[in-house]
């Protein structure tokens, strides 16, 4: 750290540079490296932001043993995710890591060891979690507007036709965050066990890939106060529906769906409390809800990315393209990020809640592959 602000390693320049400018903005950071294996890439990257190419390297391991190096952030393809963070950690650097947080329910545990052992922070970069539809109905929880909620459905939906190949025959509920992760965040329950179905087939050289034959995967998690649960669905080939990262949320006086269709618009029902005892059901009332934005949260340097980032319609990355721009989340996570590390303190997501998110699907993954088995989650403990 040199006077109060902090160096970041920030290690993908695809995905990655949607992060590169917030950044470069942000007040409480004074320099970022750019890492990327391909050449070409990071030269492209460094050019459009202007970025010197000795503040660029394709070594990952220089930047490990740099000592100038506060924090890193890992923007790369799933398999190294928990590798990587490993090693940022042991290297004594605080460490941001894109989702999934680990391909294995051991690798969660690696990462937990090595963030224990290191004295540093680790975040899980959910994107969901920051997004306004997510701010919005943590507000509307905290308010006790919602009422005790009943019930949290969830789904991630998208055809991965034509992405790199390491996302080939990918197990629909290994990649469960997205989804799941504000359930999970709203509720404030630890996951203690779920069930998983597979439905539907895959053509056979993606089975073969991860040995996963399933089109679909559904699952049902059961919370630690035993009262609520968590649907959850996912799909990533041969099934003819848009994308859609979508949850829901059912409270005994209001409640949350998602919209149907992009541009519908989301939907709150508030139920009547405050008509004469109904014969037949009480009213409930409908609205159509425009989720305000939150840049207000955020410092000025970098409150413009939650509307505008490096990727849009008329300069697409896929995971913009059919993302949409992950409601403006990523200036969030970053703030969120560097702070942690300048106050001292846990940041949200959390390697612990990283470990549940990520193990609650590949637990109902492999319930799946056994026809159903109920399985029950680890504790994870926070210290």
């Amino acid at each position: 750290m040199k006077d109060g602000k902090l160096r970041v390693a920030l290690v993908g320049a695809s995905f990655g540079a949607e992060f590169l400018p917030i950044y470069l903005h942000h007040p409480d950071v004074y320099s970022v490296l750019l890492i990327d294996a391909d050449e070409e890439r990071l030269k492209q990257t460094a050019d459009k932001f202007l970025l010197p190419m000795d503040q660029c390297t394709t070594d990952y391991q220089s930047a490990l043993n740099d000592p100038t190096i506060d924090a890193i952030h890992l923007v790369v393809p799933p398999a190294l995710h928990a590798p990587m963070s490993v090693q940022a950690l042991q290297a004594g650097k605080h460490c941001a890591c894109t989702i999934p947080m680990g391909m294995t329910m051991q690798e969660l545990e690696d990462v937990i060891k090595a963030r224990k052992a290191s004295g540093k922070k680790y975040m899980f970069m959910e994107t969901t979690v920051y997004a306004r539809e997510y701010l919005y109905i943590k507000d509307l929880c905290e308010s006790g507007e919602m009422g005790r909620v009943q019930y949290y459905r969830c789904a991630h939906y998208q055809d991965m036709e034509g992405w790199p190949e390491y996302w080939e025959g990918y197990p629909p509920l290994m990649h469960p965050t997205h989804a799941v992760a504000p359930c999970l965040a709203l509720s404030g329950k630890r996951p203690v066990s779920v069930f998983g179905k597979g439905s539907g087939k895959v053509r056979e050289e993606l089975a073969k890939k991860y040995g996963c034959p399933f089109a679909f995967e559904a699952a049902l998690i059961t919370l630690e106060d035993n009262e609520t649960t968590v649907e959850m669905e996912r799909f990533l080939y041969h099934v003819a529906r848009s994308y859609s990262e979508c949850f829901c949320a059912y409270g005994e006086n209001k409640s949350f769906e998602w919209e149907q269709l992009r541009g519908e618009g989301h939907v709150v029902f508030t139920r009547d409390t405050n008509q004469d005892q109904p014969k037949r059901g009480a009213t409930i009332l409908t609205e159509h809800l425009k989720t305000p934005d939150y840049a207000h949260l955020l410092p000025d340097e970098i409150s413009r990315f939650t509307r505008r980032g490096v990727y849009d319609e008329s300069n697409p990355h896929l995971s913009f393209k059919q993302g949409g721009g992950h409601g403006g989340s990523h200036p969030h996570l970053v703030h969120e990020f560097v702070r942690s590390i300048i106050e001292d303190r846990t940041p949200f997501p959390s390697d612990i809640d990283g470990a549940y998110w990520t193990g609650v699907g590949l637990l109902a993954h492999e319930s799946a592959m056994e026809g159903g088995v109920v399985k029950a989650l680890p504790v994870y403990e926070k210290i």
